[in-house]
């Protein structure tokens, strides 16, 4: 495919996910919210949940849940599913356009494991679609009603995949394929559980028959996954700029970490109107995820810097460096990139001259000394040997003669 052209797909594909994610997890966060702010009273008739006052854009809104009479169906409904599914099909775009197709450059890392791109590939989709199977088997075997068994297995595989994605694909590849697992949950609750449900809900009322309180439990209970997933999958759409999360090497352990933090602010936040001391257990969630996620971050991934650099005391001449940015970034990173899949230098960094390379020095020593997230894929093939030459110069304070 042309660069330009994928480029324009990539940038409008990007832009319909992020649109079409913020209009379902906003309506995910504030139906929860309405849910759980409904007055109930004393005067309310047969099939009367609640209601609630709300004031915005310039007026008052009262809004009532209740179940519907036999033949009760009002002339309107509005239903709330394209938001989800759009949100799915084009991250899903975006899956097969940024990592399955080309040279796999984002989706394989021989450092961590030599795989083939069809190897690759059918690693990824198996982990969508076996995840979800196994997760919604177990939500419609007899464990759903005993919840906290059914929730401990659950984030017991979820973490046996983070392990063994982060083990097999590049760590940004392995986090986003672990967020569309996530999506791809999130997405077949809606089709297969919530939709349905509602289907019936409409079906029973127009058909003259009451309705059945357990489909609408059921459609709530999957809802309610979907609410404390939001966090989590908003993080991983995030941390593809951050390389020292994917790039660290206990990724796994950090995904986890910011994963079950996340929930767990989530549940927090759900269950601050009844439990009064929903502040101090918010707090500290924060400060020990925060903080674990720091000392992870700050870690190395291998020998540390000064390791590397007292191995000699010989010093290193800037004509060596470039020599092996030249080589291995500058193909990406220049101008005139000569690189068939990145046309235009990533972030417009550019390597082209001492002084481009003095002013990215922390940037290099981040990404290709600390993290190794760079060159992607290590395509240009640098070797642990260069990136020890750079490590050597960075402590020697990166002098360009």
């Amino acid at each position: 495919m042309d660069s330009n052209l994928r480029e324009l797909f990539d940038l409008l594909i990007r832009w319909v996910h992020l649109i079409a994610g913020i209009m379902w997890i906003g309506n995910s966060m504030l139906w929860n919210w309405l849910d759980r702010n409904l007055v109930p009273r004393a005067d309310a008739p047969e099939g009367f949940e609640g209601e609630i006052w709300l004031v915005h854009s310039g007026g008052f809104y009262q809004m009532e849940k209740k179940q519907l009479a036999p033949n009760q169906m009002p002339k309107v409904l509005h239903w709330f599913k394209w938001q989800a599914y759009t949100t799915w099909m084009s991250g899903f775009a975006l899956l097969l356009l940024v990592y399955y197709m080309g040279d796999a450059s984002f989706l394989v890392d021989p450092a961590v494991a030599k795989l083939s791109h069809g190897a690759a590939m059918g690693i990824g989709l198996g982990s969508l679609a076996g995840g979800f199977l196994v997760y919604d088997l177990i939500w419609r075997s007899p464990l759903r009603t005993k919840e906290p068994i059914a929730i401990g297995l659950c984030f017991t595989l979820l973490a046996g995949i983070i392990y063994g994605l982060n083990h097999l694909l590049s760590g940004r590849a392995a986090f986003i394929h672990v967020g569309a697992l996530l999506g791809t949950i999130m997405v077949g609750n809606v089709f297969f559980h919530i939709m349905p449900s509602q289907h019936e809900l409409i079906a029973l009322t127009k058909a003259g028959k009451r309705q059945d309180a357990k489909l609408g439990k059921h459609a709530k209970q999957r809802s309610i996954h979907n609410n404390y997933m939001t966090f989590p999958v908003l993080f991983i759409m995030l941390s593809n700029h951050f390389p020292s999360t994917y790039g660290n090497s206990l990724n796994w352990v950090l995904l986890a970490v910011l994963m079950v933090s996340g929930a767990l602010v989530r549940h927090f936040m759900n269950i601050r109107f009844w439990w009064p001391h929903w502040g101090i257990a918010l707090g500290a969630t924060v400060v020990i995820g925060v903080g674990t996620t720091f000392a992870l971050m700050t870690r190395t991934s291998g020998p540390p810097v000064a390791q590397a650099a007292t191995d000699t005391g010989e010093k290193v001449d800037f004509s060596a460096v470039r020599i092996v940015i030249g080589q291995r970034c500058v193909p990406c990173h220049s101008a005139t990139t000569t690189d068939d899949q990145w046309k235009v230098a990533p972030s417009n960094v550019t390597f082209d001259t001492p002084e481009q390379i003095k002013m990215y020095a922390e940037r290099i020593k981040a990404r290709a000394v600390i993290n190794k997230t760079m060159p992607f894929g290590n395509k240009t093939g640098m070797t642990q040997e260069e990136r020890d030459l750079l490590a050597r110069w960075f402590l020697q304070g990166s002098p360009v003669q």
